[in-house]
């Protein structure tokens, strides 16, 4: 998860730590007009964003921006956190989050990442398990493979293609 307030009974293991970054299409006018990528610029522009997981809930990114006084202009939203590099491919839509889940995608569509104009903090991952868990050995030993797991990504990163502004 990376919720900005987790749950409070629940125990929770930080993974990793990963830069806020906007994913659009290779042929994103703002690629071209780079320096013109301001924070007006990028409110202004149309974004995608994940449902909210019940409603009324604003997740990490927009909570951040609510904090700051701001709110971007979300356009579209799914269900499936994974089809919306493919929906920013086809479209002038701007997604935010973190540089690892975008670079995942841009080896395969045409895609690119940005930085984002708008300062965020490092978004952070963590496991979130209840106190009833936490001494199953078969479940600490699961939670030692996703840190394992979360470690190297954090090491080795994923390639790189389509880095910009």
């Amino acid at each position: 998860g990376n919720w900005l307030e987790p749950p409070g009974d629940l125990r929770r293991g930080k993974l990793i730590d990963d830069e806020i970054v906007c994913l659009v299409a290779d042929d994103h006018p703002l690629r071209r007009d780079a320096p013109g990528w301001t924070v007006e610029r990028y409110l202004a522009s149309e974004h995608v964003a994940p449902m909210p997981m019940h409603p009324g809930a604003t997740g990490v990114i927009d909570e951040h921006l609510a904090a700051q006084g701001l709110e971007r202009n979300i356009v579209a939203r799914s269900a499936h956190f994974s089809l919306i590099p493919l929906m920013v491919a086809q479209s002038l839509l701007v997604l935010t989050t973190g540089r690892l889940f975008c670079s995942r995608y841009t080896a395969t569509l045409p895609l690119a990442i940005v930085r984002c104009p708008v300062p965020f903090p490092p978004m952070s991952y963590y496991q979130l398990w209840h106190d009833l868990s936490h001494a199953s050995s078969a479940l600490r030993w699961l939670r030692e493979q996703v840190q394992d797991v979360a470690r190297t990504l954090a090491t080795q990163g994923l390639p790189r293609r389509g880095s910009g502004v």
